[in-house]
């Protein structure tokens, strides 16, 4: 009786129900979400804003994307790229915000997170490669802040309070 006890509470504490081994472990668990939760209500954001800015969509003119990769054209990595966009700003515009927000709704509620996170790290490395290329020193474009910190999510995916998650007890069951 009493193995069957000490069995009972090792599953515990290795579940994360006590103890200082449990806590750590539940830290792990959750150590993602803050990353998780600020980087899709960030891109969440990011395409709302660009949606309902009625300049953005434009080819020319002041905030416009059209005016913008203009004036990051000969200062940025791949200027074949920025020509690409400015091929038809509309588009690539609408295509970016488009995908900040799946990416960022996908990230936030944990569905297809890995696929999500992938798709931030393909936007954030094109604006790092195009609109922020040129900042000096290179740690003050935010655009490769942004790529490196949708690699763990890429690695490690939304295991806690994801659809992801829910998806993945459900076929246990």
């Amino acid at each position: 009786m009493a193995h069957g006890m000490r069995t009972d509470l090792h599953s515990n504490y290795a579940r994360g129900g006590g103890g200082r081994g449990g806590r750590r472990e539940a830290a792990q668990r959750y150590a993602l979400l803050p990353l998780r939760v600020f980087l899709g209500v960030t891109f969440i954001y990011a395409g709302l804003d660009k949606l309902t800015d009625s300049a953005f969509f434009r080819a020319n003119g002041t905030g416009s994307i059209g005016e913008q990769m203009r004036n990051v054209r000969d200062i940025s990595a791949i200027p074949e790229l920025v020509d690409l966009a400015l091929k038809s700003p509309a588009g690539f515009g609408y295509a970016i915000a488009f995908g900040e927000l799946a990416v960022g709704i996908g990230t936030l509620l944990g569905v297809l997170a890995r696929v999500a996170a992938l798709g931030g790290v393909l936007i954030s490395l094109s604006l790092w490669l195009t609109v922020s290329w040129a900042a000096e020193p290179y740690y003050l474009g935010n655009d490769l802040a942004y790529l490196m910190a949708w690699v763990p999510l890429v690695l490690a995916g939304a295991a806690v309070w994801s659809v992801d998650g829910w998806w993945r007890a459900r076929r246990r069951r």
